[in-house]
């Protein structure tokens, strides 16, 4: 999926309503790190996954950022560390005028209020003022699979990110991903506005009908009953 098709597909799709389509079409559901925040409220962002292993230098951002494809997000892999902030102004900058979509970082950034001004989808676990103090051997795949916490990542997945977090999935699979996250998203609305209407959850779910089921000793779980009435909460 080009990246302008990948933007408009998934404008409107939620980092839950993928997480939960890919639950259901049996896709391995790769989040990053809980606590891997953006810099403001209310930001979305998906592109292509670009990779770059940080090992002290930014020459390898530059070198990700050069290859980079516009829409791509560079996803920057500094092994989680807490020592050491890994990504800056300078780098977002780069990022931004490359016209990449985002930067997502297993690891710390730094210069906050820059970042926030650039306005760049920025994704981390946290900040720190200080930067890197060394300067190890870069590896061979440096520039073509990334870490995220325990998920490894290439440019055969592609990234989204929202207020929630940040999901990585297949890029071959983005099609069927987005329709069935569309679907799941349209249901809950529907859901919602009904509540907000006075219907309640339990009604429209028919949970009494679920009750009687299991205490008549059916081999069913809530979620299978769900699906079988097209209702949805849980994926």
């Amino acid at each position: 999926m080009e990246p302008v098709q990948l933007q408009r597909t998934y404008f409107d799709l939620t980092t839950p309503h993928v997480a939960d389509a890919c639950m259901r079409l049996g896709i391995p559901v790769r989040c990053a790190p809980a606590g891997t925040t953006p810099l403001w409220a209310g930001t979305h962002m998906v592109g292509r996954v670009r990779p770059a292993r940080h090992y002290g230098s930014v020459d390898v951002f530059l070198e990700a950022i050069d290859g980079a494809t516009p829409g791509d997000v560079m996803v920057v892999d500094n092994g989680g560390r807490l020592d050491e902030a890994c990504v800056g102004d300078l780098v977002t900058l780069e990022a931004a005028r490359a016209g990449l979509s985002g930067i997502v970082i297993w690891g710390l950034h730094r210069d906050t209020t820059e970042l926030r001004a650039i306005r760049l989808p920025v994704f981390s676990i946290g900040s720190l003022a200080a930067g890197p103090q060394r300067l190890d051997e870069q590896e061979p795949q440096a520039l073509t699979v990334a870490k995220c916490g325990q998920h490894e990542v290439t440019a055969e997945d592609f990234v989204l990110g929202d207020n929630d977090g940040v999901v990585f999935v297949p890029l071959d699979r983005a099609a069927e991903v987005a329709e069935l996250a569309t679907t799941i998203r349209d249901t809950e609305r529907r859901q919602a506005a009904k509540m907000q209407l006075g219907t309640s959850f339990r009604t429209q779910a028919r949970f009494d009908e679920f009750l009687a089921a299991k205490r008549s000793g059916a081999a069913i779980t809530f979620r299978q009953y769900l699906r079988s009435i097209g209702g949805a909460i849980e994926e």
